[in-house]
């Protein structure tokens, strides 16, 4: 099943600037081959629905592995049944309306 995905990972008890977690994070995103795309607040993922999970939960190895002692991830997710669906069909559909 076709998954977009919006999550936000927050490491806790890293320190301040959590920039340098979440570009590993952005990293491990590239090394999965998957569609994705970073925004202010976190990032948007599609794929099969175990790929793009399998990646998030790779996020987490990865920054235990740096040492973060714990992560809250939010994550927003939606599935179509009726249609293919892709983020890029999203905001042109979006952009179409607005003229």
């Amino acid at each position: 099943m076709h998954v977009i995905v919006d999550f936000t990972v927050v490491p806790v008890g890293a320190g301040i600037s959590l920039s340098p977690f979440i570009a590993k994070v952005e990293e491990v995103l590239q090394d999965s081959g998957l569609s994705h795309e970073l925004h202010a607040n976190g990032t948007n993922i599609e794929g099969e629905w175990d790929d793009v999970m399998g990646a998030i939960r790779r996020c987490h190895e990865v920054l235990h592995d740096m040492g973060v002692p714990r992560i809250h991830t939010d994550i927003k997710l939606g599935t179509r049944s009726d249609r293919d669906q892709r983020m890029a069909d999203k905001v042109t559909s979006v952009r179409q309306k607005l003229g």
